[in-house]
């Protein structure tokens, strides 16, 4: 059974989406390169929104990245900087509980 020793209060889920497959990749591999993910996994999805004041469904990929509150801000600068859209997605969702190997590995990955 896996342990859950230790705390996970610092650790999150950041969720961004993108409009291609082909930005989806890119912004990923900024994230893992610079050390503000660990992993970031990409799941074709489509959206269904408001903006402009009309209801839009548009295919989108949504970035999974792994990642911590140390890097937040700093992931969230980057992911505003390199992305097509005017108001990107950046959610922040906290994770309750993680494996204790997989939480020191995640946290290893990342450059605070």
């Amino acid at each position: 059974m896996p342990t859950m020793r230790g705390t996970t209060d610092e650790l999150l889920e950041v969720r961004v989406t993108a409009g291609s497959g082909e930005e989806a990749r890119r912004l990923a591999d900024l994230l893992v390169d610079e050390r503000l993910a660990a992993c970031v996994q990409l799941v074709e999805i489509t959206s269904c929104y408001r903006w402009q004041g009309a209801v839009e469904h548009e295919p989108e990929v949504l970035l999974l990245a792994k990642s911590a509150r140390s890097v937040f801000d700093r992931l969230c600068r980057r992911v505003r900087a390199e992305h097509s859209y005017d108001t990107p997605e950046v959610l922040a969702v906290p994770v309750a509980a993680a494996d204790e190997r997989y939480a020191e590995w995640l946290r290893g990955c990342l450059r605070p």
